[in-house]
């Protein structure tokens, strides 16, 4: 039987539009989705003292709590919310990314892994029965307005939200093209709550983004969707005309704040930059169902230096792009851990009722390590000159997380191919660097950084972006002497 597979979002939804990133295959947070093909394994219970008895009458006691809920609630509910809310239980209870979908649930998360859906662009997460920002998406209603990472909606249309279902919000946040929305959102370090009205459109999620910036070129992938590795060319020869048909500066590729996507799209873009070997594996509860996938023996750059930009929303297909080229040795990571979701989800569809999202195996890079709960850490760490979020949640914060069977690395690999300027780039922007404008790329303190360190890398000047900066005032004077406040006696 032929299943659909996903390396999906680390955790969250696309609000808005379909059970995005961290809702729609892995279930909690961002995401890879590929075709695959799996078997059903013998119904096998794991516990050899449970016996099939023991089995019946424990669904025996399920069906007597199922009767005393249903006649005894205080409202009235229906089987069919209750048996879903069972469900949903069941397989939430054994990891974050595990689920029951309703077939509308179902029909969303297709849709999202085409990069088009209706809605206001944002990508969402439930937190403790809160509705909190993972992030807006490029060039979105939601982007427009200026809602940020880690805001937190607390209601919709003046409708507190608070403590709902996240599914519920969602769908409240989806509607018709044209027609206007208005959200309430508590912001870190701002007082009183923030108002935004937007108006709901059809979002085209852009599979790539690119820009040249003096012969560098720059990549940016947001998600990983169907049209990601193809996308991904031809940025990448648009550049090469841009640049007059060489990138003397090598090429920077921005995966931060990727939840994640499709699991053959991660495949392929990693396969884009490395010439042979391996790119990931994945080991499932039965050795058959275990797979590799090589690259496929071409690399478009011909061997350009490559930096990576990773961050803590760098998620499971990101992962495995950035965990391929870090132990291949293709690419240098700079930025900040990613956010640690090393686990593949097998979507099983139940015909007239919906899919089930099953965790069915663990990822692994090139070199055997699994990142499930620890995230990739970077070859160089720079920190991000964004505001960070109040709240920053990875994969280890949250519940009922599958353990790590294959790695407990918490540092990069040793290499000794980096160049030199990895060990003299700054931590973290300085003081007088400006405030982050996501329209103006040079407050961007990671990109700048990137820039730097990749075109040392291919041989030409680097100038250091800090330099350039205005010094900071000299610090007022401080005088020795005290002046006696007015109208206070003054002694001597």
């Amino acid at each position: 039987m032929t299943f659909r597979t996903a390396l999906l979002f680390g955790a969250a939804v696309l609000s808005g539009l379909t059970l995005a990133p961290q809702f729609p295959v892995t279930g909690g947070n961002y995401g890879v989705i590929a075709e695959a093909h799996a078997e059903t394994a013998p119904a096998t219970s794991t516990d050899p003292k449970v016996s099939h008895a023991e089995t019946y009458k424990l669904l025996t006691l399920f069906g007597s709590i199922f009767d005393l809920v249903r006649a005894n609630y205080v409202d009235p509910v229906s089987d069919r919310e209750l048996i879903t809310n069972a469900l949903n239980g069941m397989l939430s209870g054994l990891d974050p990314h595990s689920s029951y979908m309703t077939e509308k649930q179902y029909a969303d998360m297709q849709v999202q892994t085409t990069g088009k859906f209706g809605g206001l662009g944002l990508e969402v997460q439930g937190e403790d029965g809160h509705v909190r920002v993972v992030s807006p998406i490029d060039g979105t209603p939601a982007w427009r307005a200026g809602i940020k990472p880690g805001d937190y909606i607390v209601a919709i249309d003046g409708h507190n939200i608070d403590g709902s279902p996240l599914n519920d919000a969602v769908e409240k946040m989806r509607g018709k093209p044209d027609t206007k929305i208005t959200l309430t959102l508590i912001r870190a370090k701002t007082p009183k709550p923030v108002i935004v009205t937007l108006t709901r459109e059809i979002i085209h999620i852009e599979a790539v983004k690119s820009a040249l910036y003096d012969k560098t070129g720059y990549i940016r992938i947001p998600q990983f969707t169907e049209d990601t590795s193809e996308e991904l060319h031809k940025a990448y020869d648009e550049l090469l005309k841009k640049a007059g048909g060489k990138l003397t500066g090598g090429l920077v590729l921005d995966l931060r704040n990727d939840p994640g996507g499709l699991l053959t799209q991660a495949i392929d873009v990693a396969s884009s930059f490395i010439s042979n070997g391996e790119i990931v594996s994945t080991r499932a509860r039965h050795p058959k169902d275990s797979q590799r996938w090589d690259a496929k023996g071409h690399d478009m750059t011909d061997g350009m230096p490559i930096v990576v930009l990773i961050n803590g929303g760098s998620a499971s297909a990101s992962e495995i792009v950035s965990g391929a080229l870090q132990d291949h040795h293709r690419a240098v990571l700079i930025g900040t851990k990613s956010f640690g979701k090393g686990s593949v989800q097998t979507i099983m569809p139940i015909p007239g009722n919906g899919a089930v999202r099953l965790t069915t195996a663990r990822y692994y890079t090139p070199s055997g390590r699994s990142i499930q709960g620890l995230g990739i850490v970077p070859d160089v760490s720079v920190k991000e000159s964004r505001e960070e979020p109040a709240f920053s949640i990875r994969e280890a914060d949250l519940s009922h997380i599958l353990k790590n069977q294959g790695g407990n690395q918490t540092k990069p690999p040793q290499r000794s191919d980096l160049p030199p300027l990895a060990s003299q780039l700054p931590e973290e922007p300085p003081a007088n660097w400006p405030a982050f404008d996501v329209t103006k790329p040079t407050t961007d303190f990671q990109l700048q950084e990137g820039l730097r360190l990749v075109r040392s890398m291919a041989g030409v000047a680097a100038p250091d972006p800090v330099a350039a900066l205005p010094p900071l005032p000299a610090p007022a004077p401080v005088s020795d002497k005290t002046t006696p406040a007015k109208n206070e006696a003054s002694h001597h």
